[in-house]
């Protein structure tokens, strides 16, 4: 794993990036390395049904299909930038909240800088969002122009009952407001030791924080491409997903579902 990287200041990462190109989808991967790994030992995060793509051997998610020209809104604005646009347009295709969208993208542009060996798509991270919180809404929420839902996002203490891991409070209930056990918080459900490790601030206000979806949306790409992985091979992205639940099922529903967003992005 890989140490902490503080935080950036000042500038949103969107704010430091050109916006020359966002190429939807990812790299091809496949389903062998599912027959070494095991069940679940512990499954945290609050879920609602979904509904995948059915996942086939050989199957692939398409990649190198699209771009959004233009330059990225000025800084602490949701406003009508490329990205906005990008995620306005598609949100209706790929049932995913615009706000929401365009927060995966960013994740995708920030480690098309930051580590660009990862070859991470937003459909991936997308995936995840989905099936941790459904995208900020999970129990009535709903995801606000500034990012946060509506009401924190919290799951279950994780005190060693049924499938579910033993992880005492590490962060004094700072985060989870749990003093006793930890708990996943936030869209995309981090554990605060996690979170404390990865953290970034993605829409630039000078704290990372775990229930802002930019902010999720950056630290768990951050997560996904640590160990110097590489997304776009199929060992390097089930191996990324497995670190984040290590769960043949889950790893499934999130192929599942970056190849629905992947493939309906671009009209098929």
């Amino acid at each position: 794993m890989l140490s902490p990287t503080p935080p950036p200041r000042g500038r949103s990462l969107l704010g430091r990036l050109l916006v020359v190109g966002l190429v939807l989808g990812v790299g091809g991967v496949g389903l062998a390395v599912l027959a070494d790994l095991t069940t679940p030992t512990r499954d945290s995060r609050p879920e609602t049904p979904i509904t995948a793509a059915p996942v086939r051997p050989g199957s692939v998610i398409p990649g190198d299909a699209g771009v959004v020209p233009d330059q990225p809104a000025p800084q602490g604005s949701p406003g009508r930038d490329a990205l906005t646009e990008w995620a306005t347009r598609l949100s209706s295709t790929v049932d995913v909240p615009a706000r929401a969208l365009r927060a995966y993208a960013l994740a995708d542009l920030a480690m098309r800088q930051e580590r660009p060996r990862c070859r991470l798509s937003w459909a991936t991270v997308a995936g995840i969002g989905r099936i941790e919180s459904n995208h900020g809404r999970y129990g009535g929420a709903t995801l606000t122009d500034e990012g946060r839902p509506s009401k924190p996002i919290i799951g279950i203490p994780l005190d060693g009952g049924p499938n579910v891991r033993a992880i005492p409070d590490s962060d004094g209930g700072q985060l989870d407001g749990d003093t006793t056990w930890d708990r996943a918080v936030g869209p995309l459900q981090f554990i605060p030791g996690t979170w404390k490790r990865y953290a970034a601030d993605g829409n630039g206000d000078g704290r990372a924080d775990p229930q802002q979806i930019d902010d999720a949306a950056v630290t768990a790409a951050r997560y996904l491409c640590s160990a110097n992985r590489d997304l776009g091979e199929a060992k390097g992205w089930w191996a990324a997903v497995f670190a984040y639940n290590n769960s043949t099922e889950y790893g499934q529903k999130v192929f599942g579902l970056a190849d629905t967003y992947a493939r309906r992005s671009l009209g098929r």
